[in-house]
This record gives C-alpha cells, sequence and structure tokens, in this order.
C-alpha cells in the first residue's frame, strides 16, 4: 500500500487517487447492514465503526446539510482517509424518494469524472450501504479555505499567493465544465487547502448537474448565489455556467480582502444595491 500513497509534506500519509487504473470501485458493503433501528443514530455514534473490516470512523470533521463527513484510518498501516456518509433517508427517518437517491448517485458520478485532476480531491471509493452510501475521498489535513482565510489570516495581502491558488481553482472548475458539467456550490468551505497553504482541492459535488440552465433557485450559498439563482421572479430559469463564474468573483473578494462584498445578490441586500448602482463600489469598502 505505501507505494500507492501521495507524498505529503506534513507527514500524512493519504490514500492513492484511484486503487488501480480501474474506474472508482462501487460496491455494496455486506459488512455495514445495520437493523432499522440502528440507522438513525447520530454521526458521533458511529465512530468506531468499522467499515470493510479496516477502516475505522474516528472522528467527525463537518456535518452539512446532504451529509456527514468522517475521518477515517486505515487500522492495518495507519493511512487516513475522509469519509462522506450520505443517509437514504430523511431527518424524520423516512426513506428518501427515488429521485433524491438518484441525485446522490451523480454527486457520486460526477465527482468521480473529474476526480483525476490535480486540483479536485479525490474520490477513491464508494461504498453502497443498506442505509446510506460511504465516499472514501482523500484526507486534506489543512482544513478549507474559509478556516485559512478567517482563522488563520493565510491569503489576505498575499498577492501572488492568493492568484497562484486561484489559477488552481479556475482550473479546476474549467475542467469541470470542459467535462460537461457545474459545481452550483463554490464557496471556501468546498475548497481545501494543502501544501501549506500553496495548493488547494476543490470539493463537494453534492449540487453538480450536467444541465447547462436549471430552475432550481435558491440552490447554494446565498453569500455566493448570483442575482438570478436568487430571484426566480428575475428569470425563470439560470446559466449554469455563469453562475459558477459569479461564485468564483465572489471566493476571489473572500480570499483578497478576507470578507464577502455583500451577504446576498439582491436589491434587498444594501451593498449589493450600491454595487447595482456604481461598479466602483467596492473600491470604495474593500480594503
Amino acid at each position: 500500500m505505501e507505494n500507492l500513497q501521495h507524498s505529503d509534506p506534513l507527514g500524512y500519509p493519504t490514500p492513492p487517487v484511484s486503487l488501480d487504473d480501474a474506474d472508482i470501485a462501487c460496491s455494496t458493503a455486506t459488512t455495514l447492514a445495520t437493523a432499522p433501528g440502528e440507522r438513525r443514530r447520530s454521526s458521533y455514534k458511529r465512530l468506531g465503526r468499522d467499515l470493510e473490516g479496516n477502516l475505522q470512523l474516528t472522528e467527525v470533521l463537518g456535518i452539512g446539510a446532504y451529509g456527514v463527513v468522517h475521518l477515517a484510518v486505515d487500522v492495518r498501516c495507519g493511512v487516513r482517509c475522509a469519509v462522506k456518509h450520505v443517509s437514504k433517508s430523511s431527518a424524520e427517518g423516512e426513506p428518501l424518494q427515488d429521485r433524491q437517491i438518484a441525485w446522490h448517485r451523480r454527486e457520486v458520478q460526477l465527482h468521480a469524472l473529474a476526480s483525476a485532476h490535480p486540483n479536485i480531491v479525490p474520490l477513491v471509493k464508494v461504498l453502497d450501504d443498506t442505509d446510506c452510501f460511504y465516499m472514501l475521498l482523500e484526507y486534506c489535513p489543512e482544513g478549507d479555505l474559509f478556516q485559512n482565510v478567517t482563522e488563520l489570516g493565510r491569503f489576505v495581502s498575499n498577492d501572488e499567493l492568493c492568484k497562484k491558488i486561484f489559477i488552481q481553482l479556475l482550473d479546476a472548475v474549467e475542467n469541470c465544465h470542459t467535462l460537461g458539467f457545474y459545481h452550483r456550490d463554490l464557496k471556501p468551505e468546498n475548497i481545501l487547502v494543502t501544501y501549506h497553504g500553496n495548493s488547494l482541492k476543490l470539493a463537494d459535488f453534492g449540487l453538480a448537474t450536467s444541465d447547462n440552465r436549471s430552475e432550481d433557485h435558491g440552490c447554494g450559498s446565498t453569500f455566493y448565489m448570483s442575482l438570478g439563482i436568487i430571484c426566480s421572479y428575475v428569470t425563470p430559469y439560470y446559466m449554469c455556467g455563469p453562475h459558477d463564474m459569479w461564485s468564483l468573483g465572489v471566493v476571489l473578494i473572500n480570499l483578497t480582502c478576507g470578507r464577502n462584498p455583500w451577504k446576498q445578490a439582491s436589491f434587498d441586500d444594501p451593498a449589493y444595491r450600491m454595487f447595482a448602482q456604481s461598479r466602483h463600489y467596492l473600491r470604495t469598502v474593500l480594503p
């Protein structure tokens, strides 16, 4: 296994981009079968659980709207990876509808499609359990871009470093668009930092779509949404490619200035309203 690991300057062994030269594996994890009463256990109660007999869940890394991310350790060799757990049931314990299951499968398919790119978090393997999906991902111990900007102050006022990593982000998004799909949830929390801030990897394809236009208004995170995706009264649909470009612009402001330009791209927001009236407005309020 050692010859398959990436080199990591922090000394953290990480899983390979792929277990072999084949496509991402998707298997039925028979060892994960659980009784119905156990399927509602909290993410913390899953700690200590073994996947495939050798991956042990040791820590909760994050809890989002569509899944929970755990840290897992391969007990055979100490390799660490991130495991995204996506439930097949609702918060009320009801089974998800077929279209919702299909949505999660689409996340897996699109992430796998782009996974080989150096600035996209590698998807190593997928386990299809009776009550959830487990997505095995490369672990990035330096955290996400949001933490690095707000807590560590790593990039603000460092124009050369900002330029370096933003070009990497542009390359990752361009790769997705070239492959025929759109991320739709670009934000610092979905961008992981590696190599002491000199590299980044795009993550979380839960809202990605291969449709070039969508009527799914309100999709994503409000700070980074374009006007068209927030306001259905502006247009009955929005173009997904330009929406990604808009989000990238807001991420760039966050990266270089340490703050967002507005709470939402809506005329109800005073800052956005001033920007709409004068494109020079941001120069007067941002550092």
